[in-house]
């Protein structure tokens, strides 16, 4: 009896998360379907799922209208750069919180995690007018610097949380042995700590990828990633819903195809990291 109450729970418990699953997918796959269609057919009401005539010439217009190559080639410097700064200070910081920790450390942490809840556009006027000064507007520097500060507090309290998974003796007995900070830090903190280092790296990557607010107010061409290119698909005519959908689908397939074949060390560094 218990075992087939067991075997009904989880069951359902899987059909629950294939229907979670379906439903947060469904506007991805809505979106590439509608990048097959005519602009016609994408505002057809009722919607046309399936039966359509599968065209592609919304992806040759986008090609010819927009440097698509450029974009891209933006977007990874903005999210790599921002993600590789990013650990290169969050790396210290963890570790002196995890292993050197003061009174002060958990008030330090909190403080850091609700910059966080602060408004982006509370603060869009003042860094405007910064980056007009400093001749950072629509600049990659300026960006990949953005993109790193309001991501940071993320990429510290994960890798304090897997620093602190560590045992500490390890660490001391490399020092005993005349292990410097920096050999301490290099050769042994970060080889042990590999599995947490990469699920933040990959999770800090995507959060660049995606960000959209700030690259849109604070960028118009040279330094343009793609969610920019997403945004150049509507006008005050109205929205192109083909263009826009083929557009989005060229914009996301890169960071799809980087999270799929990184699913399982990702949620491998979730689970037994930032949030166990």
């Amino acid at each position: 009896m218990a075992r087939a109450v067991s075997t009904q729970r989880k069951t359902l418990t899987t059909a629950l998360a294939w229907a979670i699953g379906l439903v947060i997918f469904f506007p991805i796959l809505w979106t590439v379907l509608t990048s097959f269609k005519t602009e016609a057919q994408a505002i057809a009401n009722p919607p046309i799922f399936l039966n359509f005539d599968w065209t592609l010439e919304n992806y040759a217009i986008v090609q010819e209208r927009s440097n698509y190559m450029r974009f891209l080639w933006n977007s990874v410097i903005l999210a790599g750069g921002s993600t590789l700064l990013g650990i290169i200070i969050a790396v210290p910081a963890a570790w002196s919180m995890a292993f050197v920790p003061s009174k002060r450390t958990k008030d330090i942490l909190l403080w850091m995690l609700s910059t966080k809840m602060l408004p982006a556009v509370g603060v869009l006027y003042p860094i405007y007018l910064l980056f007009i000064k400093m001749g950072l507007l629509d600049s990659r520097a300026g960006m990949v610097i953005v993109l790193m500060l309001i991501n940071l507090p993320i990429i510290v309290w994960m890798l304090y949380t897997y620093f602190r998974e560590i045992p500490g003796e390890i660490l001391e007995a490399a020092r005993m042995d005349g292990a410097t900070l920096k050999e301490e830090l290099i050769y042994i903190l970060t080889p042990m700590a590999i599995p947490g280092i990469a699920s933040t790296v990959l999770l800090n990557f995507i959060l660049a990828w995606n960000e959209a607010f700030w690259t849109l107010n604070l960028t118009a061409v040279d330094a343009a990633p793609l969610t920019a290119f997403i945004a150049s698909y509507s006008s005050p005519e109205g929205l192109f819903f083909a263009k826009l959908s083929a557009a989005s689908t060229m914009a996301i397939a890169p960071i799809l195809i980087l999270g799929w074949f990184s699913q399982k060390q990702l949620v491998r560094g979730l689970t037994f990291g930032a949030v166990k």
